[in-house]
């Protein structure tokens, strides 16, 4: 048997380990190389967009069909997207779905104003949307011609419920809520007193293709549905969030109050954005610390 000489086993031992350096060396690099993935902020409208976007570092604009805007750029070297959804549960249901398979976002945020469904909320009062809900998808009353119309009768209809025919599923006659991330939420409580123009509360975001200008109603579904405030967007960005279990928040400032008299104020849009940017940075640095 041929004997290994002492110089051999040294010369063997440093190959394996400068090829094991090597692997651990390329393993590393590879992680760090991974991209990150960026933070979605979402407004419906101009004023609740561009703002934000103009805070953003190294910006690039794309635009996509007639509607949605893009904005990418950083936040303190995080990267992070601005799009402008256009108003509605159609428009920003689809931004979303498009914004999720172009950027596979970590998170998002749907921000921009809302009109208070709540009286001890003012004009400046920001809700987190601990709960969003669908307010429009509602199912009538069977009444026959000449026997009128009954609102308050209406019933929810969860939309998510079976995939038969929602009208004839009893099971889809529910109110469905889709919750907001908790890391999210924990970021946004964690910032609150950074905001100095009102409260800044946990809530439910009612939304909906409808503006609501009956006080009567509104307080029907401030009880029925329990709604802090309502707007035209967050419920459908979190139903397409959820279905691709993406964190999700939706942030709204009351724009107005029918309830309590509160008038309708432009400058709460970018009051709003503030805020959510405090959000967004603290949101980065619970990502960089995991």
């Amino acid at each position: 048997m041929k004997k290994v000489k002492a110089h051999q086993i040294l010369f063997l031992l440093l190959a394996l380990l400068l090829v094991l350096t090597g692997c651990s060396s390329t393993t590393a690099t590879e992680a760090k190389e991974k991209p990150q993935r960026p933070i979605l902020i979402q407004g419906p409208m101009p004023i609740e967009a561009e703002k934000f976007a103009e805070r953003l570092e190294n910006v690039k604009a794309e635009e996509s069909g007639s509607t949605f805007e893009f904005y990418s750029g950083t936040v303190e070297g995080y990267p992070v997207i601005v799009v402008k959804t256009g108003k509605g549960m159609a428009n920003t249901g689809a931004a979303t779905a498009l914004a999720i398979e172009k950027y596979n976002p970590a998170a998002i945020i749907n921000q921009g104003t809302s009109g208070g469904h709540d009286p001890a909320l003012n004009v400046f009062d920001i809700v987190l949307g601990k709960r969003s809900v669908n307010i429009g998808a509602l199912k009538t009353g069977d009444l026959v011609e000449g026997e009128g119309i009954e609102p308050t009768e209406w019933k929810p209809m969860d939309l998510m419920a079976s995939e038969g025919s929602a009208g004839e599923d009893p099971d889809a006659e529910n109110i469905r809520y889709n919750d907001g991330d908790e890391g999210l939420l924990a970021a946004a409580n964690a910032v609150k007193d950074t905001y100095t123009k009102g409260k800044v509360v946990e809530g439910t975001i009612g939304s909906a293709d409808f503006w609501n200008n009956e006080v009567d109603r509104i307080n029907w579904l401030h009880e029925k549905y329990g709604t802090s405030v309502e707007e035209m967007e967050t419920a459908s960005a979190a139903q397409i969030s959820a279905a691709y279990d993406i964190p999700f928040l939706g942030i709204r400032i009351l724009s107005n109050n029918k309830t309590n008299e509160g008038a309708y104020n432009p400058d709460t849009a970018s009051a709003n954005q503030d805020y959510v940017y405090e959000v967004v940075k603290e949101y980065i640095s619970t990502l960089s610390n995991n």
